[in-house]
């Protein structure tokens, strides 16, 4: 069973949790890390979102990073999303509540994302949300050792998140 999330802005006393996340064992090979001072930079300007998947217990179960709220075109980015605990059900469900607020909240056209090509469990999650695949950037990512990985591109626009959300 999934447990339940509230959605909510992040605050800078979320800091600590968001860099835990990001930096436990193993989330290296999908999750992209921060300085402490690069998420106060993000987090306070106006060009980004920070959002908490905050547990019933109260504890920051997840968290998104959006960027290009400005943008002039309405493409928003989902520049990094992370949960505690992977395979638990806890990462689509927070996304979905991500999606929801984005196209709530902002005035964004096409929501986008990147991720590791080889990362299929992501991909899955996202496809069940109603995100395409819309094509592959060859060799654009250097990783920790060096190595050049391809990333996928995917991405809902308004109307079919629309429609999805009203069931057509």
């Amino acid at each position: 069973m999934v447990p339940s999330l509230t959605l909510r802005p992040a605050a800078l006393a979320d800091l600590d949790a968001i860099m835990a996340i990001e930096r436990a064992p193993g989330f290296e090979r999908f999750v992209g890390r921060s300085s402490q001072a690069e998420h106060r930079a993000m987090m306070a300007s106006s060009n980004y979102a920070y959002l908490i998947g905050e547990a019933a217990d109260g504890e920051v179960a997840a968290f998104a990073i959006l960027r290009d709220l400005e943008d002039a075109h309405g493409n928003l980015y989902l520049k990094r999303i992370a949960v505690v605990r992977p395979n638990e059900g806890v990462g689509g469900a927070f996304f979905g509540l991500v999606v929801a607020w984005a196209f709530a909240h902002t005035a964004t056209h096409r929501f986008w994302l990147d991720c590791f090509a080889d990362n299929a469990r992501a991909q899955r999650v996202y496809e069940k949300l109603g995100f395409s695949r819309d094509g592959v950037l060859r060799q654009a990512y250097r990783a920790p050792d060096g190595s050049r990985l391809d990333l996928t591109m995917m991405a809902i626009t308004r109307p079919q998140w629309k429609a999805r959300a009203e069931g057509k």
